[in-house]
């Protein structure tokens, strides 16, 4: 037996070999095998100058054992042949055949191989990597036993999950390991995993590749399906931070079981059917997928468009009859593709006898065993169970061995899609041309301590590292320069679109591409027009949680929701969006409002009663009626002044108050047009003296002249005041209306307003309660009664004014105040001279001085009296009063 310990020194190596050949000789050793394991694969290393490892789950999974511990336990076998798998087997033996037989490559030098089957189990590939540094079937760790040739690299070991437990045995002894399909981004880290190579791109270029597809198309509400490996967890996870930080949102995560759990399955199926989300992300392996596919097709999901991972975008694991109306329209992420001359020979020409792999492939393939002790044993027991007798000499169910592989175009033999089996290929050429270089070195030109050169027929592990990490080669055929920048190769991938053929069946055609070592902008190119999404529908499918809010709405959080879920509420009445998926809406300034779609702010409209609109030109054309009849009124009593009825109502106080009443029409003109500074001025300090005029005309309660000359001084020096502190000046109301701006007069202070018409209407109280009085009075001509009524409708007409002016906003406010001031204009004027204008034009015989005269008081003591006889009772009160007054 003979033992070399890998890093250990001439004296350490010497009580090694000691210590084997008492183990070798001794009849009770002290070291015991503690397990046996049971590895499948491909050895040839007789006579090789240089052996290099394989490992390819070449089975899907371990067998399951019993778990009696009540014997010595055995290594788990293997179970579900994957013809894919072991193509890519084959053609590591192809491509290092093919090397051999090269004079340009490792001219003198003969590759041998070791390659194992990793059932895509972590244990078995622990396993083989321990049996593979061995050198032996019983793998004793730390050592290495025989005399053969060294060994050089270990391609494989499929899975990420099995890299890593593989690269981090290898990385204790500096051993080279080159990956075809370990493209989980911990990989990278050389701190953990010095000596990993591999030649698939790192996931950190498909996870980019894929988050832009995702925002390429503005999907914003997708799922995510990962397997429970590194390789699942690492993609979704590089993934998922872009897409979020982008503003996608992720509806459900979920993780796909490593062995096989109905329940599991069952929940992510029925997650998948609840959630809204048009787009679901996978990243993981055929194998780990296969049982959730063939659900999703028993319960036909349908309506959902898959993004794949590399790891079987293009699997025939996954694209198996009938799955067109689940997975059609699936876009994934492929590495490259490549034709490889005389592969598909080497895949047809096999020896079916040659080792166990191969022929259980064949029996598995071909649905027959070689063994005729074994297809005996099935005829009997086929026979018994039909009460028949065998009754050929050669069973059914025995497999010649002269079958042909040609014409069942299945996985194993397809050569058009070598994605996978391509990148084993380069990593085999990785390989060969580390070797190719480590053999050529010029002596005194090496790399190594002295400018040395390793030795091609023993060299250690760390020095063919050297030379691997710094190949450049071009590949075989495809011209592909291959080259590591920190172990990994450049991100490039075909963009790969599921399409159903004419004959029903899915293909996959390419439609765009992504390369992630180029600039930002330029990395990925699509043919949108050339994608065919699920239900062979030529527009890509939209994938939100909320649709997007339009101009005119903004955003609206539900609370305890992802942020793509959100209600679109509609902007305020003076709030505009202009833009979609607004988050706030913006506040019309000032002269400004929102439009009826509350996308644009516009001006405002300006209000105010102007001259030219038809319920101006109506104010104007009352006022003006009512002026002309107050001054046809005075026409009337001018062509009559001689006569009765005037004389007796005192022409002078009568042609005072018909000019009060002109003044008050007219002053309601004012009150009409855009508001000015003199208007605003004139309008209201107008009117207040016109209904201080008319009040103390109607009132007469002292000489006419005085009491004019007092009610006017006071509302003069009143007004007059007013006008020099806070004179009312015109504004612009933007308050009163939203989406007006009403111009109108300030009247500058409450107060000053309050107490010129508080004067108005005091005069109007006083006017009332001596018409009230006088209107028992003993003349034949009751005026008494008319300035009664007149008065009457004076205070009814203000009464009403103040709820309907108060109830307006705009320019309606000064069309009520306007028709206000017309309206009692109108009452007094009626009550007061229509009756005196009706004697003087219609019955003129009543216009006599006898008519005029007082009348015998009569017993009740009731009277009638004019105009003159009301200043006579106003004087008379006053003097009553005063009188009581010196009395006292």
């Amino acid at each position: 037996c003979s033992l070399k310990r890998m890093e250990i020194g001439r004296f350490l190596y010497g009580l090694c070999a000691l210590f084997c050949l008492c183990r070798c000789f001794s009849a009770e050793s002290t070291c015991k095998l503690k397990a046996k394991f049971n590895l499948n694969g491909y050895k040839d290393v007789e006579k090789k100058t240089v052996v290099v490892g394989g490992m390819f789950p070449v089975h899907k999974r371990i067998a399951s054992t019993d778990g009696n511990t009540s014997r010595a336990p055995v290594s788990s076998g293997c179970e579900g042949f994957n013809f894919r798998t072991f193509r890519w087997t084959q053609t590591m033996l192809f491509a290092i055949n093919e090397i051999n037989e090269r004079n340009d490559l490792l001219p003198d030098t003969d590759l041998g191989y070791v390659i194992y089957d990793s059932c895509f189990t972590i244990s078995k590939a622990v396993e083989g990597t321990l049996t593979y540094l061995t050198g032996q079937d019983e793998a004793v760790p730390n050592y290495r036993c025989g005399t053969g040739a060294p060994l050089a690299a270990l391609v494989g070991a499929g899975g990420s999950d099995l890299s890593i437990a593989t690269a981090r045995i290898l990385g204790l002894y500096h051993f080279p390991q080159v990956s075809y399909f370990s493209t989980c981004s911990a990989l990278e880290s050389k701190f953990q995993f010095p000596t990993f190579l591999r030649t698939i791109p790192n996931d950190k270029h498909q996870s980019t590749a894929i988050a832009q597809l995702v925002l390429h198309f503005g999907w914003t509400w997708v799922g995510t399906i990962a397997a429970d490996d590194d390789y699942g967890k690492y993609g979704i996870k590089d993934f998922k931070e872009q897409v979020e930080e982008a503003g996608v949102c992720i509806s459900f995560s979920e993780t796909l079981p490593k062995v096989s759990s109905p329940e599991d399955i069952q929940r992510i199926i029925e997650t998948v059917v609840q959630s809204t989300a048009k787009i679901i992300v996978v990243f993981s392996s055929d194998v780990d997928l296969s049982p959730l596919i063939v659900e999703l097709l028993q319960h036909n999901v349908t309506n959902r468009t898959w993004i794949a991972s590399e790891a079987w975008v293009t699997s025939a694991l996954i694209n198996q009859p009938g799955v067109n109306s689940v997975l059609g329209g699936t876009l994934g992420f492929g590495v490259k593709r490549a034709d490889i001359p005389g592969l598909q020979r080497h895949l047809l020409d096999l020896d079916p006898y040659a080792d166990p792999l191969t022929e259980e492939f064949w029996e598995t393939v071909f649905n027959c065993t070689l063994d005729y002790k074994t297809a005996l044993k099935k005829a009997k027991q086929r026979a018994k169970e039909v009460n028949g007798t065998l009754s050929r000499m050669v069973p059914d169910g025995l497999c010649t061995g002269s079958e042909s592989l040609a014409p069942l175009n299945n996985t194993y033999s397809d050569v058009s899609q070598l994605r996978i089996t391509y990148s084993v290929y380069k990593a085999v050429y990785a390989v060969a041309h580390a070797l190719h270089n480590l053999e050529h070195c010029v002596e005194g030109q090496g790399p190594f301590t002295g400018k040395s050169c390793a030795n091609i027929s023993n060299f250690q592990p760390w020095q063919l590292m050297y030379y691997l990490k710094n190949a450049r080669f071009k590949v075989p055929n495809t011209n592909e320069e291959i080259y590591f920048e920190d172990g990994d190769v450049e991100g490039f991938y075909d963009i790969i679109n599921w399409q159903v053929n004419g004959n029903g069946e899915i293909s996959y055609v390419t439609v765009g591409h992504y390369n992630g070592s180029v600039a930002t902008g330029d990395r990925m190119f699509i043919m949108n027009d050339s994608i065919v999404w699920n239900n062979e529908v030529l527009e890509p499918p939209r994938s939100v949680c909320s649709e997007n809010c339009q101009p005119g709405t903004r955003k609206g959080i539900r609370q305890g929701e992802p942020v793509c879920c959100f209600d679109c509420i509609p902007c305020a009445d003076g709030e505009i969006s202009n833009t979609t998926d607004a988050r706030e809406c913006i506040l019309c300034s000032g002269d400004y409002w929102s439009n009826d779609a509350h996308d644009a702010c516009v001006a405002k409209i300006i209000e105010f009663l102007a001259f030219g609109e038809p319920l101006g030109i109506t104010l104007i054309v009352i006022s003006a009626f009512g002026a002309l009849i107050t001054i046809a009124v005075g026409g009337v009593f001018v062509v009559h002044i001689s006569t009765p009825l005037v004389k007796a109502n005192d022409p002078l106080l009568s042609f005072s108050l018909l000019l009060s009443l002109v003044v008050t029409f007219l002053c309601s003109i004012v009150f009409l047009g855009e508001p000015q500074k003199w208007s605003c001025m004139t309008s209201q300090v107008a009117l207040a003296l016109g209904f201080a005029l008319c009040l103390s005309s109607i009132m007469g309660g002292c000489t006419i002249l005085e009491c004019h000359f007092i009610d006017l001084i006071i509302q003069a020096i009143a007004c007059t005041v007013w006008l020099l502190v806070v004179p009312p000046h015109p504004i612009k109301n933007t308050s009163a209306q939203n989406i007006k701006i009403i111009l109108e007069c300030d009247e500058g202070s409450v107060i000053f307003i309050c107490c010129i018409f508080a004067y108005d209407i005091l005069l109007a109280l006083l006017a009332f309660i001596f018409a009230f009085i006088a209107r028992k009075l003993e003349d034949h001509f009751s005026e008494a009664k008319g300035l009664t009524f007149g008065m009457l409708v004076f205070f009814i007409v203000w009464i009403s004014f103040v709820p309907a002016y108060l109830s307006t906003r705009g320019k309606f406010m000064v069309a009520v105040q306007i028709f206000a001031i017309l309206a009692s204009s109108f009452g007094l004027l009626t009550c007061i001279f229509l009756p005196k204008c009706y004697i003087l034009l219609v019955k003129p015989e009543r216009n006599t001085e006898e008519m005029m005269k007082p009348r015998a008081k009569p017993r009740d003591g009731t009277s009638t009296g004019t105009s003159a006889s009301i200043a006579t009772t106003a004087t008379e009160v006053n003097a009553s009063t005063a009188s009581t007054a010196i009395d006292d």
